[in-house]
């Protein structure tokens, strides 16, 4: 049987990554007890107001076909929160509506890059973005994010690896899996660099509501300067706890936005109505869940430094943002891979660092989502493991 080139730029880039993931909820299914903090599924329930919104908006037949662009209510809540939030005007015609961020990324990237482009995309990196960049048929040039530097981009690591092949810069702020967030000067010195080379900007912006308390976000779509380059993607999946919904969207120029709804139209032809309707009001209200997510995350991921660095020899990056952090293990003279499967059998499961790239190759990845009577029980596993292993 033949399969497309697609298939095989994408060969290897999916579940292989999620090996011990897969394995802890199948030894959980026999009751061995795994505390799991590898993915990053809200702790909280969606509000009932919006499960409420959304049956009313069943009840009331919205059940029918959508428009490529999504419904005029949501488009309308959207535009007033970004002009609101960014500083600068917004109408619907700057948007396009998406089921989720993961999708809104894949058709914008179809919309600016292609075979014989390259874009640039920071390591460590989401696990799906180097299958999203291949998926359009252009090659991913990754751009090491360095702890020195908090694991933000660099402008300057960015120009050594900018070719006449570049086309744009995929950026994740607050990022995931680092928890980092890119200042007003890091933005614009890679806004210089977009504009200098002709470069789309990527803003990958759906942590934006679960910034802790000593950090702030800026966007780069709050530059005018960067207005016409910049595309930014969201959802309500993080700041609402609402991922099942998948309810996401693009902002961007109006002329890009217009030029991709055909490729939008042709893919999924809109959002369901009544989604819409329900993802209207999550943006008009605003979110009742993230202030405490913010809250439990910050409290969780600074429990988790405090204790790595005074009982073991593990060391943390505190984020300043997210649902995670990341732990260095180098001390145990393992990589992350092979301790997060040494781990395992001590009764945690985390993501290896080497899932978001090459730079993290040393480190894993730990949620923060799960109860904190869970998150103490595996914290004392996790440092009894570490006083066992390290060298």
């Amino acid at each position: 049987m033949k399969t497309t080139t697609v298939t095989k730029r994408l060969a290897g880039l999916g579940g292989v990554k999620w090996g011990v993931y897969r394995k802890a909820r199948e030894l959980n299914q026999s009751g061995a007890g795994i505390v799991e903090m590898t993915i990053g599924e809200p702790d909280v329930a969606v509000s009932d107001a919006l499960i409420d919104a959304t049956i009313a908006a069943l009840q009331a037949g919205r059940t029918g076909y959508s428009n490529g662009r999504g419904e005029a209510g949501l488009l309308d809540a959207l535009a007033e929160r970004y002009s609101a939030t960014r500083g600068r005007d917004f109408r619907p015609g700057n948007f396009l509506c998406f089921p989720g961020t993961q999708t809104a990324l894949f058709a914008v990237m179809a919309g600016v890059a292609e075979a014989g482009d390259e874009v640039l995309v920071g390591d460590p990196m989401y696990a799906t973005y180097e299958g999203v960049v291949r998926a359009s048929g252009a090659e991913m040039v990754a751009v090491p994010l360095r702890p020195e530097h908090g694991f933000r981009m660099q402008a300057a690591d960015i120009a050594a690896r900018i070719t006449p092949r570049s086309r744009a810069i995929l950026l994740t702020t607050p990022h995931n899996p680092t928890g980092a967030i890119l200042t007003a000067e890091d933005i614009a010195r890679i806004g210089q660099l977009a504009i200098a080379h002709d470069l789309w900007i990527i803003s990958d912006e759906v942590y934006e509501e679960l910034v802790f308390d000593d950090a702030d976000f800026t966007s780069p779509l709050a530059d005018p300067a960067l207005a016409d380059r910049v595309v930014a993607v969201s959802s309500i999946s993080k700041s609402h706890a609402a991922p099942g919904f998948r309810s996401g969207w693009c902002a961007g120029p109006a002329a890009f936005c217009e030029a991709l709804l055909p490729y939008s139209e042709t893919m999924l032809f809109g959002n369901q109505p009544f989604i819409a309707d329900m993802t209207e009001l999550a943006i008009r209200r605003g979110s009742e869940a993230a202030p405490a997510m913010v809250e439990r995350f910050e409290s969780r991921a600074h429990l988790l430094a405090d204790r790595l660095t005074t009982e073991t020899a593990l060391t943390v990056h505190r984020p300043a943002a997210g649902m995670f952090a990341l732990v260095n293990v180098s001390a145990t003279g393992l990589d992350g891979e092979a301790y997060a499967w040494d781990l395992l059998q001590a009764g945690v499961a985390v993501m290896p660092g080497s899932a978001f790239g090459d730079n993290l190759n040393d480190w894993v990845r730990v949620a923060l989502t799960i109860s904190d009577t869970e998150f103490a029980t595996a914290l004392d596993r996790i440092v009894d493991h570490a006083k066992k292993n390290t060298r």
